[in-house]
């Protein structure tokens, strides 16, 4: 099915679908959530598209977005495509070096901001800045600077004093001439080394992305609720929340990650795109919620998983008929147990949860498939415009991230890396064509970075390429494998696995700090402070001797032989993580030289 530019969408299906509900807001003061229909989304848009034009933003020009989740980012967008303008959206807790870096590569001349801090950020990139013209406010309770003149807030922004009369008729005259090939975006990488690079983004990207979704999820109804939780800014949230609006679906926006457990029980979505840290921590509550239960309950629990076990992987995924004895015991446990844990996260009226951007552990996946959570994984990246592969409904194997999506090619090349074509891979980065030409040839291969294999339709990671350690041994070590098998683990938060040229793999703990302090109390461990209680032998033989367990099944030179406990988790605000969650291994083993060197002292 052919879908339509993305500077029509919104009108399209305003006309279509009218006062139905297109977004769902949720006004902070009352914790209520009211809608916004398609109607008044296209109006939105229209304004917005006309005061950018009205501000001076003409054809191709760059217009930067520096906010959390909010209604904003979707108007800014469509408004951005109706004027043949490219939009740059930066993650709202990036650094003012962030932003400069951006801005001052991609020529942006009007950056709208969301809060407080964005604004405090964007303030001390535009006294510098030779392109970045002015700053558009979106929350109304920021504090201007004293000195500042020039930034108006988005209701001054829209307002239609402020727009000509006649400017409606150029951003029309715009929106006929769109095309396929106009660049939407330049969606910048979060750069886990080096420096970030804009990826872009052309209209026909989506579109194909979108086409692909459809026939692969055509099982989904169209007037489903999907809450974006990742960063509108991420390729998966970005792809997901197009491909919502193309269907007519209804977006629930949550505004803060912070809130999300509270927020994901009021709204009970459909759907949800995560990460897998969000589902880790979910296992994580979980399991530990089972082992504070009575032995009996824990037999109960441990029944009802198996059962969950046996009725999707053995039968229901294999394409076999479920025996009547299992079909029933099934249904027992989803009614009693299953829909109460589902209930309580705030995701009993599952449809979909894709889960991508990083590796998710197999005892995680099945755990959630097991007790009727419809987790889907797969694998993309920002270049291939988010999923190559996913889970299909049934044929999956766990270990695999799924089967290759309409639309794609999958070969393998030197070092095992995983190399892509489709027309939704992308068409370069921007003002960088050596960078471009290494990862991209002629005929339209794209080279991940990913090492695997195909088994049949699957694929199957094995490590980032550029991640891969070498032992002084000559031992090659995959950092990623070591540390989603420890993840599993209720009292580790984070781990990251140390060995590039070391004599053998140590590694960094973050621990789950609320199990560990329930662990000390219960064990009468006194302790002043977290970081007494990380310092703490007992802690310490606590994690040595889980670890020695969990990874037994590696091979001698895999396994951990020394550990440091940290008492402060990694962070973006502290530079530990990309604000896509993902380690910088080299700020992280320059930051913590000196605990390292201790681990590896004769």
């Amino acid at each position: 099915m052919n879908c339509p530019l993305l500077s029509d969408l919104i009108y399209l299906q305003a006309k279509a679908k009218g006062d139905a509900a297109a977004l769902r807001i949720r006004k902070q003061s009352t914790k209520t959530w009211h809608s916004i229909s398609w109607n008044d989304f296209a109006s939105t848009v229209d304004d917005t598209a006309n005061a950018l034009c009205s501000w001076g933003i003409k054809e191709t020009d760059k217009i930067g977005l520096f906010a959390q989740n909010m209604e904003h980012c979707l108007y800014m967008d469509f408004a951005a495509f109706a004027n043949r303008a490219i939009m740059v959206p930066m993650y709202a807790t990036s650094s003012a070096a962030q932003i400069k870096y951006i801005v001052q590569e991609a020529e942006i001349k009007l950056l709208v901001v969301g809060e407080q801090y964005q604004y405090d950020t964007a303030w001390e990139v535009l006294q510098n800045s030779q392109t970045l013209q002015q700053i558009v406010i979106v929350d109304k309770l920021v504090v201007k600077k004293t000195e500042d003149a020039s930034s108006i807030f988005w209701d001054e922004f829209i307002s239609p004093e402020n727009i000509k009369t006649s400017i409606g008729i150029e951003v029309e005259r715009r929106r006929k001439s769109a095309t396929e090939d106009d660049v939407a975006h330049l969606i910048y990488t979060s750069g886990t080394t080096g420096e970030p690079k804009g990826v872009i983004m052309r209209h026909s990207n989506y579109m194909e992305a979108t086409r692909t979704h459809r026939e692969r999820l055509n099982y989904l109804p169209k007037d489903f609720v999907s809450m974006s939780f990742l960063p509108l800014t991420h390729i998966f949230e970005k792809v997901w929340a197009i491909h919502c609006l193309y269907i007519g679906a209804t977006i629930a926006i949550n505004h803060d990650p912070k809130m999300i457990q509270e927020t994901i029980k009021e709204v009970q979505p459909n759907a949800l795109c995560s990460v897998p840290r969000f589902w880790e921590k979910v296992y994580t509550a979980v399991q530990a919620k089972i082992a504070s239960s009575s032995p009996l309950l824990r037999k109960v629990f441990a029944a009802a998983i198996e059962t969950g076990r046996e009725y999707r992987f053995d039968y229901i995924n294999e394409g076999k008929k479920v025996p009547w004895i299992l079909e029933r015991k099934f249904k027992f446990y989803d009614k009693i147990i299953f829909k109460a844990l589902r209930k309580n996260i705030g995701i009993d009226n599952g449809i979909i949860f894709p889960c991508a951007g990083a590796a998710l552990s197999d005892k995680i996946n099945q755990f959630m498939l097991s007790v009727n959570i419809p987790l889907v994984y797969g694998y993309g990246l920002t270049e291939t415009t988010a999923t190559v592969t996913c889970f299909p409904q049934t044929g999956f194997e766990l270990g695999s991230v799924g089967t290759l999506i309409p639309g794609y090619e999958i070969k393998i090349g030197e070092q095992n890396e995983i190399i892509v074509r489709g027309k939704a891979v992308m068409h370069g980065y921007y003002k960088k064509p050596k960078e471009t030409a290494d990862v991209l040839s002629s005929d339209g291969w794209f080279k991940t970075g990913d090492a695997g294999y195909l088994k049949g339709d699957k694929l199957f990671l094995t490590e980032r390429i550029k991640d891969l350690y070498k032992t002084s041994n000559g031992k090659y070590i995959a950092p990623q494998q070591i540390e989603t098998c420890l993840s599993e683990d209720q009292f580790i938060d984070m781990i990251a696995a140390i060995g590039d040229q070391k004599k053998f793999v140590s590694a960094l703990i973050v621990p789950n700090y609320p199990q560990v302090e329930q662990y000390a109390q219960l064990h009468k461990i006194t302790f002043a402070n977290r970081e007494e209680l990380c310092n703490n032998s007992q802690i310490y033989q606590l994690f040595e001797g889980r670890i020695q367990a969990m990874h037994k099944d590696f091979a001698p030179y895999e396994q951990i032989k020394k550990i440091h406990i940290l008492s402060e988790p990694f962070s973006i605000e502290n530079g530990e993580l990309t604000n896509t969650l993902k380690m910088r291994r080299a700020f992280i083993l320059n930051k913590y030289e000196a605990q390292i060197n201790a681990m590896y002292k004769e």
